[in-house]
């Protein structure tokens, strides 16, 4: 940064559009956080096959990358908003192990708390 410059660091939010399968495949496939990041958040929201989207959700949720695992339960809680359908027996044993991981753990909560409102379930109900 040179003097007089302003350095702002703004986060600018927009509509995911929607995405083929094929395409969604195809960034996750890149390896690249940017890429996986962008079709998790696509697919959540524009997907019909809600349980297609969960899958993926809950494949990322092992990967090495902090970023993707919290994008990934993020989503999940997002699909729960959107959908009001997940497979709890599927998910909550994996958000409640990710409740141990501090780099991740804000975004699980974030997401058991839409699980809670728009599912009406709670994670100590079916662990």
């Amino acid at each position: 940064m040179r003097a007089g410059e302003l350095y702002t660091n703004i986060m600018i939010y927009h509509e995911p559009k929607p995405i083929s399968r094929e395409q969604a495949e195809a960034q996750f496939a890149t390896g690249l956080q940017v890429k996986i990041c962008d079709a998790l958040a696509r697919i959540t929201y524009n997907h019909p096959d809600w349980r297609w989207a969960q899958n993926w959700c809950l494949f990322f949720t092992e990967h090495p990358d902090y970023v993707i695992r919290g994008v990934a339960a993020n989503c999940l809680g997002d699909l729960a908003r959107i959908h009001r359908c997940l497979e709890l027996d599927k998910v909550f044993p994996v958000l409640k192990k990710l409740l141990c991981d501090p780099k991740v753990a804000g975004r699980v909560e974030d997401a058991l708390d839409d699980i809670r409102v728009f599912m009406g379930k709670e994670l100590n109900e079916s662990t």
